[in-house]
This record gives C-alpha cells, structure tokens and sequence, in this order.
C-alpha cells in the first residue's frame, strides 16, 4: 500500500480508502451480503487501507451498522473511521444530538475520526448557519466525540468557495473527482483551492459511479486507451489519474466485489503522485475529448445562453442529459433530474423566447432540445 500526507493534519493514510455505499448484496432481500462484504474490508485492511468512509443512509441506514459490526476484533483501531451528519435531517438545534448520538450507537464506538456535514450546498449552508452548526461542531470536537471536521460537496464551485472560506478550522473536505468533471461541481479549481488552505482532500466517485469502467467501453474511446503501452483496464486508468495528483490525500473506492478489492489494492500499488508521464496525460485528455464527442447536445458549458428570461438550468440540463445518454445511464436520470435541478429552473419552464438560440456560439436548438429533455427527464 501507498501513503499519503492527509492534508495539514500529517498523518499518512492509504492511497486508497473503503467506500461503504456499494457493498455487495444479497439479491433476493436487497440486504448487505455481510459475509462477503466482511471478507472484503478485511482483506482491505489487513492489506493496509486505513481510511474507512460511511454515511447516514447508504445502504438503507444499513451501512453504520454493519461497519460498527465489520470493525470488531482490532479492525476498529486500524482505521481512521468517516461517517456523515445527514444534514437535511437537521431541522432544529437538537436533531444534531441526536443524530450524532444515534450515528455513534449505529457505529457502536465512543468516538469518530472523521465527520463530515454531508452533502452540503450554498442554500442549505446558510440554513445549517442560523443554527449555530459550527459552535455546535466545536464545542462536541471539545468533549472528543469526533476528531476531525470536514464537509462533502454536492454544488458548484460558487457555493464551494463560499462553504470553504467562511470557517477557517475545517481538517478536510470530500469532492467529486474525476478525469471527466474537471470542470463539474467544485471542478479541479475547487481541488487545488482546498489543498492549498491545508485540508485533506478526500475523492469520491474517481470512476463516476463506475460509468468510466464500461465494459465493452465505446469503440472511439478505447482506441484511445489502447494507444498507450500501460495496458491498464478503464478503471485504473480512472484512479491513476486522481492519485497522479499531489493535492489529492485519499481516493475512496465503492466496491462490490472481491475482484474490486483486489484490482483496486493492485492498482494503489502502483499510485503516486507525478507519476503519469505525458504520454499518459495526453491519452487521458483524447479519452476525454472521445467521451465528449458521443454527446448528442454540442453544448460546451460557455453558458452564453445564460441568464435565460425563465431561469431555465440550460446548460446544467444538457449536461445530464449528455451524461446519461454517452454512458447508458437512463435508470435513475429522472432522479439525478429532479435532484440536482429545482422546478423552477427546470426545462418545462422555458418560454420559448428565443434569446438564448440567438446567444449561442455553437448554434445549438436549444429550444427543440429542452422539449426532448423535457420528455426523457419526465419518463
């Protein structure tokens, strides 16, 4: 196993951690296959993943649990154990406690290393604000029910930059990171931003929900893999390109599988930063240019069309359409939809008024595409 620096903190830990959102399932109860999932962590562990990460409500609030259960026997003190504040549960000051309580029992330990707010926006920030969350946060890091501090991020970089800059003692902070969204959420700005202030960085979704590990990938793409000597599978190519970077501490990982395991263990082997040459940088950006290319809206995120008169999320709609469509992920795209975009800026509440086909460099019709927005994100 490789190590890192986590941020500011100094300690080393693993290039890899343990994502427990996508443990194996048993497929008749939908229930965690905990003996499978058990031989997993372990072998994660004893071979030297150090970072465990869960939350609130993966796996149907099942998740705590089970990782409280999979730590007994010494796993426990071989880790730095993460789980999440279900910050939307959060309606009063007290529901913190309670929480927190609730999460620790689940968890069945006296204290958690990592705990971050989870999934937060630039809205809900300023809610969690007026309940005085940080003195609240500060005062249970006194009495030492939690270590450290962080935040996971699910908005763009405005609200990032907002969210990072109004508390000047965060430890660390988990982003969506990939070769595909450099420019998506927080993007590769908001990364090197928080590493410069000191915090651990902490990457989630480094294979877009396994979405850059297509099996077969399409054919434009692979021959753009298949130029390099490396012969790594999609995957890895995925997780060698977040470990390249220094400002990155862990690169989490959801397995399913033993196979993940084992490909996953193999591949931090491997890891470090700076250790892509330019060759492998260049393959990287052709595979992102042939991903790309599979669009079926030309929108390049230029976001001339905006403001749009109606409020309508014009470019943030084509690109989860573009996104579903490239990687076949039509299952859940109403959700992904209806989560990431409010009814008000929806696609059905274009007025048809024209100005943002007129303010387009890419000459796109706009106005036909988000009807067939309209009628997919609606199936």
């Amino acid at each position: 196993m490789q190590y890192r620096k986590f941020g500011k903190l100094g300690w080393d830990v693993s290039a890899l951690g343990f994502g427990m959102m996508r443990l194996p399932e048993n497929k008749d109860t939908r229930e965690i296959d905990e003996d499978l999932a058990t031989e997993m962590v372990h072998k994660a562990i004893d071979a030297g993943v150090n970072y465990v990460d869960t939350a609130w409500g993966y796996h149907n609030e099942k998740s705590e649990p089970f990782v409280g259960r999979v730590l007994k026997g010494g796993y426990r003190e071989k880790v730095h154990l993460a789980t999440k504040l279900p910050v939307w549960l959060v309606k009063s000051e007290s529901d913190l406690d309670r929480l927190l309580d609730e999460q620790q029992r689940r968890l069945d330990v006296d204290h958690l290393d990592m705990y971050l707010f989870h999934a937060l926006g630039g809205k809900r920030w300023l809610d969690l604000q007026q309940l005085k969350i940080l003195n609240w946060a500060e005062k249970r890091k006194s009495e030492g029910r939690f270590l450290h501090l962080g935040f996971s991020l699910h908005d763009d970089y405005d609200a990032f930059h907002t969210i990072l800059n109004s508390y000047d003692a965060w430890d660390f902070c988990q982003l969506q990171h990939n070769y595909m969204d450099i420019d998506y959420q927080q993007g590769q700005k908001g990364v090197d931003e928080a590493a410069a202030k000191g915090l651990g960085v902490v990457v989630m979704e480094p294979i877009r929900g396994g979405n850059l590990a297509l099996d077969p990938m399409p054919d434009q793409v692979a021959r753009e893999f298949a130029r390099s000597p490396r012969g790594w599978k999609p995957a890895e190519w995925a997780l060698q390109w977040v470990w390249n970077q220094p400002q990155v501490s862990v690169v989490l990982s959801g397995m399913s599988t033993m196979q993940h395991v084992t490909e996953n263990l193999q591949s931090a082997s491997r890891s470090g930063a700076n250790s892509l040459d330019a060759h492998d940088l260049a393959v990287i950006e052709e595979v992102r240019k042939a991903f790309k290319s599979l669009s079926p809206i030309p929108c390049t995120h230029c976001e001339y069309c905006l403001p749009c008169p109606s409020d309508v999320a014009i470019p943030t709609i084509f690109a989860l359409y573009n996104d579903s469509r490239i990687f076949g992920a039509e299952k859940g795209s109403n959700w992904k939809y209806t989560s990431a975009i409010k009814p008000e800026n929806r696609a059905d509440m274009c007025i048809e008024c024209g100005s943002c086909e007129a303010a387009c460099p890419q000459h796109i019709e706009i106005i036909d595409w988000l009807k067939k927005c309209d009628v997919y994100f609606a199936r």
